[in-house]
């Protein structure tokens, strides 16, 4: 009635209490969840403390089979504060969920590494940021690379698989003084012949010169020296007028460094992908070499090919920092790209 409204309270539905995070960073909260996390579970919290944020479509294309069976279990894990999530404004529609990790998955993290949660280098604050940071569109887009591949590698009848997925903050702390490369990876391909390929990537949004690109080589170019690997850079731009104008600007750029084999090049557009099926692995690669004639499109595992004169990388190898350059950096491993088997995923809880 008008003169006694019903509370908007009052139509609310239940709502589930989310732990405290003094409760959520408790020993015996992080073993009470033991009992209900799955294998898929750890695999994710491990995901989001190494690439910092997922969106929904990422996470499902990774590692569901349907973004309605996601969403249930990613409502269940946010509800334990295993992952915390925001909704990025647009200005038309509505964006994709992000999540990220919450303090009672870095407290799982921690025990299973046998750390404390201290020792993680973790804060809730700080890795909430990124929701408000200006790298947060970067950090997307290059998660939905390497997400592309790990869909790939999981298709039925797939020859090959990401086998390495490091994060920018991963390569910030091996190569960060030298290069500060935006993600390093390694694929690997069975058919028709076993073979791999590790790359660097830069991630470019069109947001800053290609000249700027250009002088990244050189740094690139000191880590070969220094590590005596040379790694092929893969550059990665949103549309084929940018990649030619990158094209012009690499081109006098790798002509200028004494050594130009230390800096293998390739470059593709996002123009190349149909939207559906995104397909980085397609051939839509094309190498640089300023001193050789122009070449066509290659898939991923025929880039190769361009670079004869690079030692092969092997199938079995999933380790970048192989020489006595590359320090060992301090908390978990990296996590394994590709999310457990379909066997390991249902466990009681």
């Amino acid at each position: 009635m008008i003169t006694n409204p019903t509370p908007q309270r009052s139509l609310r539905g239940h709502r589930p209490q989310r732990p405290s995070p003094r409760t959520a960073a408790t020993s015996g909260y992080a073993a009470t969840l033991a009992a209900h996390l799955t294998e898929r579970d750890r695999w994710l919290t491990r995901m989001l403390y190494e690439h910092r944020v997922l969106t929904t479509h990422q996470i499902v294309e990774m590692a569901w089979p349907s973004a309605r069976a996601a969403n249930t279990r990613l409502l269940r894990l946010y509800q334990w504060r295993l992952i915390d999530r925001f909704q990025p404004f647009i200005t038309h529609g509505s964006a994709p969920m992000h999540y990220l990790l919450d303090v009672a998955g870095a407290a799982v993290l921690a025990r299973e590494d046998g750390l404390e949660p201290r020792e993680l280098d973790y804060r809730h604050d700080r890795a909430i940021g990124i929701a408000y940071s200006l790298h947060l569109a970067h950090t997307v887009g290059t998660n939905g690379f390497f997400s592309a591949l790990v869909a790939r590698s999981r298709r039925p009848g797939a020859t090959g698989r990401l086998a390495v997925w490091w994060s920018e903050g991963r390569c910030a702390r091996h190569f960060g003084d030298i290069v500060r490369p935006d993600a390093y990876g390694i694929w690997q391909e069975n058919f028709p012949t076993p073979s791999a390929l590790e790359w660097f990537l830069e991630f470019d949004f069109g947001t800053e010169r290609p000249d700027r690109l250009g002088r990244k080589l050189t740094a690139y170019a000191k880590l070969a020296q220094t590590t005596g690997i040379a790694t092929p850079v893969l550059i990665w731009v949103p549309t084929t007028r940018r990649e030619a104008a990158v094209r012009r600007a690499l081109a006098a750029a790798l002509a200028s460094i004494d050594d130009p084999s230390l800096v293998p090049l390739a470059t593709s557009s996002a123009d190349f992908l149909n939207g559906q099926h995104d397909d980085p692995t397609a051939a839509c690669w094309q190498p640089l070499d300023a001193r050789g004639p122009r070449t066509g499109r290659l898939r991923l595992t025929e880039l190769p090919s361009a670079w004869p004169y690079l030692p092969p990388l092997g199938t079995s190898y999933t380790d970048p920092t192989r020489t006595g350059s590359a320090l060992p950096a301090s908390g978990p491993p990296p996590p394994v790209p590709l999310p457990p088997d379909p066997s390991d995923r249902r466990r009681p809880g």
